[in-house]
């Protein structure tokens, strides 16, 4: 792993371990279902655990800003990184060869539609994600610590 990072590299699986373990070894480029899409990962602190938590997600770039999905592909449940944000806010982002602190602010409701449009026109399936969750899915800003 890259000098930097935070650790571990949890990643919750081993599929999450072994695309966390590319995204690093690879500057951000990663093959298989990730190939050609944006992607970064997210480190938050775990609510109970106290412990780093490493997760890649799918972004959006909208106007500078950079935007992750609760869709916990498509489970009528919010991801545990979602809710280890109610705690701890301040979070750690790789992007790219880049890392950084930031803090995750969610997305005010009257925003979320046309966030949605886009990313659902970048990547269909997030539309057929959303339906099937049958929630509000969350959006989040990332946005770099001062």
């Amino acid at each position: 792993m890259n000098a930097g990072h935070p650790q571990p590299a949890d990643g919750g699986n081993d599929y999450n371990r072994r695309v966390i373990t590319e995204f690093r070894t690879a500057e951000g480029l990663v093959g298989g279902d990730f190939a050609g899409k944006s992607l970064l990962l997210l480190t938050t602190r775990g609510r109970r655990s106290g412990e780093s938590r490493t997760t890649p997600l799918v972004y959006l770039e909208d106007g500078g800003r950079v935007i992750v999905f609760a869709l916990n592909g498509g489970a009528p449940a919010d991801p545990a990184w979602y809710r280890n944000l109610s705690d701890a806010p301040e979070v750690t982002v790789e992007l790219g060869p880049d890392t950084f602190a930031a803090r995750a602010v969610p997305l005010d409701a009257d925003e979320h539609e046309a966030v949605w449009t886009r990313q659902i026109a970048i990547e269909p399936l997030f539309g057929d994600w959303r339906a099937r969750s049958g929630r509000v899915v969350p959006l989040v800003e990332l946005r770099p610590a001062a």
